[in-house]
């Protein structure tokens, strides 16, 4: 994904969760509302990693590491 570098990650990623929450709700409200978390559609956390300019193949290369690796 990319974004202006002046915008906030955490305030790209409320904008994000809040669009697409609003959108699935619109578009497929009965089966959204049986598997919403205390109300919400998404948690309040978030993941954000970046790799530059990391061919695809290493960046699947150290995830699958990361998944022996436990």
């Amino acid at each position: 994904m990319h974004y202006p570098p002046k915008v906030a990650l955490p305030r790209l990623l409320n904008s994000l969760k809040g669009v697409s929450s609003r959108r699935l709700c619109q578009e497929y409200d009965s089966h959204v509302r049986q598997r919403l978390w205390d109300g919400r559609f998404w948690l309040v956390s978030y993941f954000a990693g970046s790799c530059g300019d990391a061919p695809l193949t290493a960046v699947h290369q150290y995830i699958e590491w990361q998944q022996h690796s436990l």
